[in-house]
């Protein structure tokens, strides 16, 4: 029986560190932008929703930019905080969300984020109207 457990510990990938929700909010961001994300914006959800601690909205300029930022943050995540993302529209490619957990991410093509402005619903109000 020793023997099994050895065998099943030797097998076990080592887990990553989740990590805090600022450090894959500061990780996300740094991606986005590294990939020529447009127009992002980060807000801080604490307080004001059970959803997550903070979303994230940018824009790619086309929907093969859109599912290809969606799908390499996802990869991304997932091999550097060991965190598996649920992603809805990829199909589309108009509008994807992932939802990491502690940070939801929002990539639209721009006409689609114009259409649904979900800056002006979840920032201050003085913050929306500077935008």
């Amino acid at each position: 029986m020793a023997a099994n457990a050895a065998t099943s510990k030797a097998k076990a990938a080592p887990e990553k560190d989740p990590g805090t929700s600022e450090e894959l909010l500061a990780r996300i961001v740094e991606f986005l932008e590294a990939e020529k994300a447009e127009e992002l914006v980060e807000i801080d959800l604490r307080g004001r929703s059970e959803i997550a601690d903070y979303m994230v909205i940018c824009s790619g300029r086309s929907t093969r930019q859109v599912t290809a930022l969606a799908e390499k943050l996802t990869d991304t995540i997932k091999l550097e905080f060991g965190r598996f993302s649920k992603m809805e529209g990829k199909a589309q490619g108009d509008w994807v969300l992932i939802d990491t957990g502690d940070v939801v991410v929002h990539i639209f093509r721009p006409e689609v984020r114009e259409f649904y402005q979900l800056e002006k619903m979840w920032l201050p109000s003085s913050a929306a109207d500077a935008e």
